[in-house]
């Protein structure tokens, strides 16, 4: 059974795979960016999410993964984003923040923040 911080790793490195990273999730597992208004629940939404995004950002990908809190059911971790947003063409440069809670080997919680007017900016038209 995978712990917290494996869960979190493993989603990290799979955000472009978006039904392997949704696999991650517990049925009822949620994914939420709760300062940008949004909120996913089960794999399929979490799924679509997660495409939705690559089609719009199609090099996103995670780096620099910092873990600052990690027990085998929550953890706490740092990343960034070094991409361009396709309509726009501009530099999506984000670091975002995450905790992550694990129940049964699968993400139960995953809620990130970010810095919501550098996303404003990237995703605003030329």
């Amino acid at each position: 059974m995978k712990s917290a911080p494996e869960l979190l790793r493993a989603y990290l490195e799979n955000i472009r795979s978006p039904e392997t990273a949704a696999g991650l999730f517990a049925p009822d597992g949620v994914l939420e960016l709760p300062w940008i208004q949004v909120r996913a629940q089960g794999p399929e939404a979490i799924r679509n999410l997660v495409s939705g995004l690559l089609a719009k950002v199609p090099e996103f990908a995670f780096n620099d993964i910092r873990f600052w809190i990690e027990t085998p059911d929550r953890t706490f971790a740092e990343y960034d984003v070094d991409a361009t947003v396709a309509a726009s063409g501009k530099p999506y440069r984000q670091t975002y923040a995450g905790v992550l809670i694990a129940e049964g080997g699968k993400i139960k919680l995953l809620r990130e923040a970010l810095n919501t007017a550098a996303a404003a900016e990237a995703f605003s038209p030329v």
